[in-house]
């Protein structure tokens, strides 16, 4: 991914986020919409777990699912359509598609070193970028690097397909009940799950959730971690490609262990699971200086590659389980829990307001 230069150390203070932020900050964001898209015109092929990897943990996502979910989703043409859909994203980052290519860049990826600015991250993507914009304004000598593009909305696409997903198989439900024809919600339940899947995989990886994400880019490197840019796709695509077996990972994977139980936590679930992989960039930094991700590797090396790997596949899981039991439950009214500030949700659900199941 193209990331802002790091070399200089972060001294940022942290702004807290309040929603009357958005309001305040319309000509700012015209201002800064001239060069917000600058960063997407370029962006380089660090692509999350390579092909090999995506496959892996979308597979065994598949394969390890609870026995009470729709016994479509565990037939073998299921579980490789959803294996085949792991990479998708990353098919979409070709030149050939520039305009698609800049647009989704942002999604793979989130620096928290630079999202933590604006406090504690709200949970729909507007609001983040109102914050981040508001960031901009109250940090000027960084206004570049606090532009959204460049931090990252990983988590945010992760909880939108997850919710897309969700709808589905209420779909799903619905029309099992009236013993109508299911296929066609089949596919999309299908498609959201391997969509789903190749942004939990990133979310797994440690480079993903940081500005050390292909290199050490601190100013500060004490220990002398790589600067080269070339760890990223090592660890992620070479290493697992040549090292790393389905066998092998398949025993990691966590109990079951489904991320919401009501609204709201599979956010805080999942933003758990990003800090947790956070937590490993120094580790995974450390494991490469003793050349664990070089050719075969070592045990540490592999050790490392397969529990992130099995981290990856267990979120996917429980994820799609989630929304599996979550799917059943009542539609929140509009008024008791609003979709979006009213003024955006009036336009868009006029008309529509009696049209949802």
């Amino acid at each position: 991914m193209n990331r802002p230069d790091v070399g200089a150390e972060l001294s940022f203070q942290t702004a807290q986020y309040t929603p009357g932020m958005k309001w305040n900050t319309a000509g700012n964001l015209r201002r800064t919409a001239a060069f917000a898209v600058l960063p997407l015109l370029a962006v380089p092929s660090s692509f999350g777990w390579g092909d090999v990897g995506h496959r892996m943990i979308n597979r065994l996502a598949m394969e390890s699912l609870p026995a009470d979910v729709p016994a479509f989703m565990k037939t073998p043409e299921a579980i490789a359509e959803v294996e085949y859909l792991g990479p998708e994203p990353d098919r979409w980052r070709s030149p050939s598609e520039p305009e698609l290519s800049a647009a989704q860049a942002p999604d793979h990826f989130i620096d928290f070193e630079y999202a933590d600015v604006i406090g504690t991250l709200p949970r729909r993507r507007y609001d983040y970028i109102a914050a981040l914009t508001a960031a901009e304004i109250t940090h000027p000598d960084k206004a570049a690097e606090l532009q959204p593009s460049r931090v990252g909305f990983q988590p945010y696409i992760t909880n939108e397909i997850w919710e897309r997903l969700k709808a589905a198989m209420r779909q799903y439900r619905d029309l099992s009940a009236k013993d109508e024809d299911t296929k066609p919600v089949e596919a999309a339940i299908l498609f959201y799950a391997g969509w789903l899947g190749h942004y939990a995989g990133d979310g797994s990886q440690p480079l993903h959730v940081s500005i050390n994400y292909n290199g050490w880019a601190l100013k500060d490197n004490p220990n002398g971690y790589t600067t080269e840019h070339t760890i990223h796709a090592k660890f992620e695509s070479t290493f697992v490609a040549d090292n790393i077996k389905a066998a092998d990972v398949r025993p990691l994977l966590p109990a079951v262990k489904p991320a919401v139980n009501s609204l709201g936590e599979e956010w805080d679930a999942y933003m758990s699971y990003l800090r947790h992989s956070q937590s490993l960039v120094e580790q995974l930094y450390q494991i490469d200086k003793r050349k664990g991700f070089d050719g075969a590797g070592t045990p540490e090396g592999k050790q490392f590659t397969e529990e992130r790997l099995a981290a990856g596949a267990g979120m996917l899981r429980d994820l799609v389980y989630s929304a599996w039991v979550e799917s059943a439950k009542s539609v929140p009214d509009r008024q008791q829990h609003p979709t979006a500030p009213v003024a955006a949700s009036a336009r868009s659900n006029a008309g529509v307001l009696g049209a949802c199941g």
